[in-house]
């Protein structure tokens, strides 16, 4: 596994159409020299696809068996761009048939699912498609290299490719060397999945609310702030969802308002803390909530003095005997 593209080419080059008859049908793709790393794995995926587009023995089958490959990443498809191949199919025809797996019930894609939706988008019953034999493990290394190596798809969406198919790679490092990527640039993309589920969320329905860089700055932010830190960047990322904060400033805004908010402010739920020191060392905090108002001080920060001044405060402003009845 020296390269993705070599493992692609091992991988597709015994895939084969299950109703092939021709003896070039199951010829192995040509190795691509020209383009190193993941432009060159694309390149051999895309090879070996056409090749069983061309070559193997197409069929009608119904569009209502087939469902989209379990290792698709993309979240959004543009309906601009679908509306008009909706229309060009609908003029001339489908000019390369989709390429599909059997399943337990039905099909599942490969390759061609932009087509499919255009049928479905048609209306059209029947589509034509090469039926192929495909492992679960070829479906989700032909989804990584082909998505990875899109300009269009989102950093987002590229992390939920990576994150399908990381179990076809020993560990981290092979697959950052086998996707010709520095690991700081792969560890960006797997920071994704330590985000709050509020955030995964919103970014399954718009994918481009947050990019790799942002979403690798506001982890290492909730690390640092922990409890607090989650808290704020839940009440600010109905900001960043509305555009009211971009996403390159949602990790600093979390941050100034999550430290504003650990020594005098309001921390969620009308609650507030404030600390207080004797020296450079912290002697205790005040903490007001909708119940309490308590105080807290390090037994160890306090003379017999302070306390007894403490106690006298306490009992000019409260009895500390219950009255009788």
């Amino acid at each position: 596994m020296s390269n993705i593209r070599e493992q692609l080419l091992a991988k597709t080059a015994g895939i084969k159409a299950t109703d092939a008859r021709k003896p070039d049908a199951t010829r192995k793709a040509t190795r691509t020299q020209t383009a190193p790393g993941m432009a060159g794995a694309l390149a051999a995926a895309q090879l070996r696809v056409q090749e069983l587009e061309s070559n193997g023995a197409s069929s009608e089958l119904p569009v209502g068996e087939i469902m989209p490959n379990p290792w698709q990443p993309r979240r959004v498809f543009n309906e601009a761009k679908l509306t008009e191949l909706a229309e060009s199919i609908r003029e001339v025809g489908l000019m390369q048939p989709v390429v599909v797996r059997r399943a337990e019930s039905g099909y599942q894609i490969i390759a061609g699912e932009r087509r499919w939706r255009a049928h479905k988008m048609l209306g059209q019953e029947n589509i034509r498609a090469v039926v192929i034999d495909c492992t679960d493990q070829d479906m989700a290394v032909l989804a990584l290299v082909e998505n990875v190596s899109r300009d269009d798809l989102t950093d987002y969406e590229i992390s939920v490719s990576i994150r399908r198919s990381e179990q076809e790679f020993p560990d981290r490092k092979r697959m950052a060397d086998a996707l010709g990527m520095s690991r700081a640039r792969l560890y960006r993309y797997f920071a994704f999945e330590s985000l709050p589920d509020f955030v995964r969320k919103s970014l399954d329905l718009k994918p481009t609310l947050l990019g790799g860089h942002a979403a690798q700055d506001v982890v290492a932010t909730l690390k640092k702030h922990g409890d607090d830190g989650v808290r704020t960047a839940s009440e600010l990322w109905p900001d960043v969802v509305s555009g009211d904060l971009a996403q390159g400033k949602y990790a600093a805004a979390i941050a100034a308002l999550a430290s504003k908010r650990g020594t005098s402010g309001d921390v969620g739920g009308g609650r507030s803390i404030e600390k207080f020191f004797s020296a450079r060392e912290q002697a205790g905090n005040i903490t007001k909530d909708l119940g309490h108002f308590t105080v807290k001080i390090k037994t160890t920060m306090l003379t017999e003095d302070q306390e007894r001044e403490i106690r006298d405060v306490i009992g000019r402003l409260f009895s500390t005997q219950p009255k009788s009845q």
